[in-house]
């Protein structure tokens, strides 16, 4: 079976998400997950590809939230729900965070190209194709490989570095929805993948 990944160069790996509040609120027995997706970060930089960190983030007073959007619309009015994006809790979580030259993009919305300049900087560096992992698979890895897909990334889902809070919702996407629109990968096949002369 050929490589997913023809050239590393035209490759970015978008670790999404993954902020330390938002990782307690969906690690329960998941231990293993935060290993296994630093270990993929880890080889991805070793590979070469452009790596970009995508968090939730919002100005003091939320200006970005509108009340008509009833998920970030609950943020708004939740003085709790705000602590996540303030502070410690709002930063990428260590075992996954950027390195100083590594690009993070920040965004108002679920997809990581909503209202951000993410599209610019990979078209800036000749990206073609998106390995993508993060929290929660329904939200920012649904939302941002459809925005991918229609602007013509070629995809890459890393299934075991993705969680949700609905593992069945998680196991539909990453077994029927996200086939008919790029390859699903085990973080083990992927680092397979990666690995020179592979």
């Amino acid at each position: 079976m050929p490589s997913p990944i023809s050239d590393t160069r035209r490759t970015a790996l978008l670790s999404m998400d993954m902020q330390s509040a938002i990782v307690s609120r969906y690690l329960g027995a998941h231990q293993d997950f935060l290993p296994r997706a630093a270990s993929v970060l880890e080889q991805a930089r070793a590979a070469g590809l452009t790596i970009v960190h995508v968090q939730v983030g919002f100005r003091a007073g939320l200006p970005e939230i509108s009340t008509r959007n009833s998920l970030f619309g609950a943020i708004k009015t939740s003085p709790e729900w705000q602590q996540m994006f303030r502070g410690p809790a709002a930063q990428i979580h260590p075992e996954v965070a950027p390195l100083p030259e590594e690009i993070v993009v920040t965004k108002h919305r679920v997809s990581a190209f909503t209202g951000t300049d993410l599209d610019m900087i990979l078209r800036a560096n000749e990206i073609e194709t998106l390995v993508l992992f993060g929290i929660a698979t329904s939200g920012v890895v649904l939302s941002t490989l459809i925005d991918a897909f229609d602007a013509d990334y070629r995809l890459i889902v890393v299934k075991d570095c993705c969680l949700d809070s609905d593992a069945d919702v998680h196991a539909c996407l990453t077994e029927k929805f996200f086939p008919g629109r790029g390859s699903v990968l085990t973080a083990a096949e992927l680092l397979e993948a990666l690995r020179p002369n592979s």
